[in-house]
């Protein structure tokens, strides 16, 4: 059974760091793609980034791109989310992913975490 676990939320005050961890058990995604993606209340399911596991390539959304930063350690199975200069903006439940069924910026993927909150007070 394959399971993603979020954690790293919580409550931060603008300008704020936060690192999210989502640890994959159950498979691997060395050939895959894992991303973030995030929803706020009253919202669609956004996507915040991803990343190729082997090749290393990631994604951002225009509005983290520099800065947000994804990254993934292989011995751990475990994807991060690095979280910096936070606007209350950000402020949503994010969710891991992993295995896109169409684009990775799609919210269509196999595998989803639980997700983790994420509350930025101006």
């Amino acid at each position: 059974q394959v399971q993603l676990v979020e954690s790293g939320g919580g409550l931060v005050q603008a300008g704020g760091s936060l690192r999210l961890s989502c640890a994959a058990s159950g498979r691997t995604f060395s050939r895959s793609v894992m991303g973030w993606f995030r929803q706020a209340p009253g919202k669609e399911r956004e996507f915040v980034s991803a990343i190729n596991w082997s090749a290393g390539t990631t994604y951002y959304a225009d509005s983290v791109k520099g800065r947000f930063t994804i990254s993934r350690d292989n011995a751990k199975n475990t994807v991060y989310l690095q979280m910096n200069s936070l606007k209350p903006e950000d402020t949503a439940v994010y969710y891991c992913a992993g295995d896109p069924r169409r684009t990775v910026t799609t919210a269509s993927y196999n595998y989803w975490g639980q997700g983790t909150s994420v509350t930025v007070s101006s």
